[in-house]
């Protein structure tokens, strides 16, 4: 029994002596685990306050965003607003709009220069008349053997018909600069133009006879002139179905028939002229003309000047 107790006692006294041994610790490694632990709740608030803060900012960040698509929206509205009964055009469609005017204006610059026909051929003729006398072979004054008059004299006539063609050739729509609607041309003509009689040509077989040189040249000649001609021709109102023009002054070459008594047959010269036509359908035009020859000189006794007038009938090409 005393044994008992004796154990009881020690074993009371082993637990206090060990109880007084472990509190101290305890509450040491509790005072040093709740130091560990107040820093994460540091961080944690920190962590936390960060977090609201990033929240904030970013929600300001959407409202400012928000404030300028307003602000934007409103702008837009008051233009639109002032744009009030004025067409509004996209620019895309503008574009488009441009472009179809343009393909538009070149299709008819195309198609009108494409139908344009500033070229020409005519064809023409009318009346002719010389200054002078058409001159040239034998005096008619002489005598031969007393037979006055037997020789076939000069050639007096004055009147004449004549026939030809031409070509006008574009070179310049507006005088080159100086006249809107203007044309300059190049002309090339021929005429052939023939007295009205025809004369015996050389020594008749009258006086061949008398001389005793029966049948000489017994053949008629006929009294005619080519011209050969090149001019600048200035054509006014293109566009119009009336055209009047003119001619400065242009080249021509005039060859006589029959010779002059020299035997010569070209005489260089000059030619002035002023007409009008009209489109009476489609590229077919109807003119009148009259034109003035002048040469330099007569050619050995012949002189070739002298005017022209008539019409004409063109061709557009």
């Amino acid at each position: 029994m005393k044994k008992t107790k004796l154990a009881l006692g020690v074993t009371t006294a082993l637990f206090a002596i060990a109880a007084a041994t472990i509190a101290p610790e305890a509450a040491a490694h509790a005072s040093t685990k709740a130091h560990k632990h107040a820093p994460k709740k540091a961080v944690q608030t920190v962590e936390t306050h960060t977090s609201s803060f990033s929240h904030t900012s970013s929600s300001n960040a959407k409202v400012d965003a928000l404030e300028a698509q307003l602000q934007s929206m409103q702008a837009e509205i008051r233009s639109l607003r002032a744009a009030q009964g004025r067409p509004v055009v996209d620019p895309d469609t503008a574009k488009v709009q441009e472009l179809d005017q343009w393909m538009n204006s070149v299709k008819a610059e195309g198609t009108s220069k494409k139908g344009a026909k500033d070229n020409m051929v005519f064809f023409r003729g009318g009346y002719g008349h010389n200054n002078d006398q058409r001159g040239g072979t034998l005096d008619p004054t002489g005598t031969v053997g007393g037979l006055g008059g037997a020789l076939p004299g000069a050639i007096g006539d004055r009147d004449a018909w004549y026939a030809g063609a031409g070509f006008d050739f574009n070179i310049n729509d507006n005088l080159f600069g100086m006249m809107n609607n203007t044309e300059v041309l190049g002309e090339l003509m021929f005429d052939y133009k023939q007295l009205g009689e025809r004369k015996l040509n050389g020594i008749n077989p009258a006086l061949g006879a008398a001389v005793g040189i029966p049948g000489v040249n017994a053949q008629t000649a006929t009294v005619n002139a080519l011209t050969l001609a090149a001019s600048p021709k200035i054509k006014f109102l293109k566009g119009s179905n009336f055209r009047p023009w003119l001619i400065p002054a242009g080249m021509e070459i005039t060859v006589i028939s029959p010779p002059s008594d020299a035997i010569t047959v070209l005489n260089p010269g000059m030619m002035f002229g002023a007409g009008a036509d009209y489109k009476i359908w489609k590229d077919i035009y109807a003119g009148a003309d009259v034109r003035y020859h002048h040469s330099f000189d007569n050619v050995d006794g012949v002189n070739p000047d002298g005017i022209t007038a008539g019409g004409y009938l063109g061709l557009g090409f």
